[in-house]
Order: structure tokens, then sequence, then C-alpha cells
């Protein structure tokens, strides 16, 4: 793992109660090389004054969207500026814990995999709105059927990639269904994506969790879109 670079990408949209919180635990994951790249997608609640003033001297690369694009759109931008050997996902929120890095990356270290997803339903116990765990398992039983992946977690953020893999990817959409373009596309690539149990802290729709009805929808149509 020393010789190894791992480039976290944080995509960051109306934050400012989380970014310095999950930068914090980012940089105190136990990773030795690392870079740390945050794509601020037009926030306007002030996080861009935090990120300006807190956070510029603390990461590899701020790279800021001067529309709101999405998701999508800032994991697009944040890939495209990596230089590690991994690339992985962290949302700006502390659903997920940077401290397992090295248990969803080490697969990729090993040669074992190209792809791996951190799935939140591998030995762990059901957490979060129970309409969105059943929309969640519905939508990776329907994408499994297309891709023929096994995957119990299409929908996670820990996403970890071999950066020559992701590079190639031409990611179009713009938010949410990022999520099932990127399973069907590297599917395509003939790719076998593998799976190792994380932890989950889902925060409530009070506290700003972003994903809603429409993005489901969309999922469903993106899984039939790229398939």
């Amino acid at each position: 793992m020393n010789n190894t670079k791992l480039t976290i990408v944080i995509p960051c949209y109306n934050e400012r109660e989380n970014i310095i919180k999950i930068l914090d635990k980012v940089e105190q994951s136990p990773v030795p090389n690392k870079e740390i790249i945050v794509v601020d997608d037009m926030s306007t609640d002030g996080t861009r004054d935090i990120l300006e003033s807190q956070v510029r001297n603390r990461v590899d690369q701020l790279i800021y969207h001067e529309q709101n694009g999405g998701k999508g759109a800032a994991l697009k931008t944040g890939f495209a500026h990596a230089t590690g050997d991994i690339v992985i996902v962290q949302d700006a929120d502390l659903e997920y814990d940077p401290m397992e890095y090295p248990k969803v990356i080490q697969p990729i270290i090993e040669g074992k995999a190209k792809v791996v997803y951190g799935s939140r339903f591998l030995d762990s116990k059901a957490k979060g709105y129970f309409a969105n765990r059943m929309a969640n398992k519905f939508l990776t039983f329907l994408s499994n059927i297309f891709t023929f992946q096994r995957l119990t977690d299409m929908e996670t953020c820990y996403k970890a990639f071999r950066r020559d893999v992701i590079q190639k990817v031409d990611i179009q959409e713009k938010r949410f269904g990022f999520e099932p373009e990127i399973t069907a596309k590297i599917s395509d690539m003939r790719i076998k994506i593998k799976e190792v149990p994380i932890s989950y802290y889902p925060r409530t729709n009070e506290e700003g969790k972003k994903i809603g009805f429409k993005d489901g929808l969309r999922a469903i149509y993106c899984i039939f879109k790229y398939h």
C-alpha cells in the first residue's frame, strides 16, 4: 500500500456543515499516499467560502463548477484530474467511513480486481429509510439482470477503480444516474466488479440527504439506456 497512490474524489454541493468534518476523516484515513480532489458543484449555502478559506491549502486540487451539474458531473471532473493509481469516490457527507479505504482498495492492490464496490448490505444490519433500502435492492436487482454482475449494492458511494479503467469511461449522467451508468459501462468492458462489506451511517432528509424519488426513476431509465 505504501507504493500505491490513492486519489479521493469528493463531489461537494451545499455541504457547509460537513465538508471540514469529512476532510478531517479523509486526512486521518490509514492510506499513506493519497491525493485529495474536491469538486464544488456550484454550492450556494456558503460552502465555497469555507472551501476557499479552510480547505484550499489542505487538498491537492480544488475545482469549482460555475453551474450546478450534479454528482455525476462533479465526478467526471474529478476523475479527469486524478493522478493516483486507484481512484475512489467519497461523498461530502458523513455516511461512509474513510477509515475503511484499505478494505475497499486492497483487492485492487493485490491484483484480484480492477473495480471494487463497498456494499452496505454485506455482513451488516439494514440501516436508513425502509423505502430507500427497498428501492436500492430493486435497482441493484434490475441492474444485475442486464450487467450479469452479482452485486448487492449498485447504488453505493464507495466505488474504487484502477485509474486507467475509470478514465476510459465517458460519463454522461449529471446526477445520480451515474451509479447505474458506470456499472453498465464497466460491465461492458467485461470487468467483474468485486464487493466488500463496509459500514454505513445514513443521514436523514432533514440532515441534507439529496437523492429522491425522481432520481430512482432516472436510475431505472439509465439501467435500460446503458445496458
